[in-house]
């Protein structure tokens, strides 16, 4: 099923100057010099302890480099390049785009590019649809999928993480955890056994016959071809892919996200 979600609302920050590239490839998670004109890459803004302050798309075009995000996070972001734009040639705005994304699995919904144009007439995607679409991808939305508590590898960002880029904000906590294998929990998905059409909810305590908390769910809907599935952070010893968990009292199977 093809999904195409409208991103005119989100945010869409523009990064100009001269120093452009070098500012954003210290500041982001983004190995934002190894993007062609055209291209785009998922990352985050780290504190310098490595957690998540801001999720980030980047388009990369001749004379700019475009940041999306979320709405709720705009202002956030915008504080961010401007407290770290000290010494640099860059200015950052927020700009208003006609923007869309479409894909065809959730595996494309990480890789689609964003077009920057108004969606095509009669193509997009319910309200409803596009929750569904967005957790069977393993979209995150900030505050409840991720926020200020989380690293980026502990999420689906983490496979975008490029441990050879160099030098950026939070990187050398990341990197050490990375290196030492010592992450606590990750995000993953659960598909529910018992009724398809009644989801679990945001907050559900999850359990294992090890842990009595083994983790919490995030994001939970009804999906039409896979059933009740939710995203949800397990630790790190309740996380093994095709095992066994229990969330409001109901079995649930250990899945990568995204959902296949």
């Amino acid at each position: 099923m093809t999904t195409t979600i409208d991103l005119s609302a989100w945010g869409h920050l523009e990064v100009t100057g001269s120093d452009r590239l070098r500012f954003l490839q210290g500041l982001t998670t983004i190995n934002v010099s190894a993007l062609p004109a055209g291209g785009h890459g998922w990352g985050a803004i780290l504190s310098p302890k490595g957690r998540v302050l801001s999720v980030i798309e980047a388009t990369v075009e001749a004379e700019r480099v475009l940041l999306h995000c979320e709405p709720s996070l705009v202002d956030k972001t915008l504080a961010l390049l401007d407290k770290y734009a000290v010494m640099d040639d860059v200015t950052s705005r927020a700009i208003t785009l006609a923007a869309h994304k479409t894909w065809s699995t959730p595996a494309e919904a990480w890789t689609a590019p964003i077009v920057l144009a108004p969606p095509p007439a009669g193509a997009l995607a319910t309200a409803e649809e596009a929750e569904v679409a967005r957790v069977e991808a393993g979209l995150l939305r900030y505050g409840q999928d991720v926020d200020e508590d989380a690293f980026p590898f502990e999420t689906p960002i983490g496979r975008f993480l490029d441990y050879q880029k160099g030098c950026y904000v939070g990187q050398e906590p990341v990197f050490r955890v990375y290196a030492q294998g010592q992450a606590a929990r990750a995000l993953r998905g659960l598909v529910i056994d018992g009724d398809r059409t009644v989801a679990v909810a945001s907050g559900d305590e999850v359990s294992h016959p090890t842990r009595a908390k083994a983790g919490v769910v995030t994001s939970a809907v009804v999906s039409p071809r896979l059933g009740s599935i939710a995203m949800a952070y397990l630790h790190r010893t309740t996380w093994e892919v095709g095992g066994e968990v229990t969330v409001a009292g109901r079995t649930a199977k250990v899945v990568e996200l995204p959902f296949g």
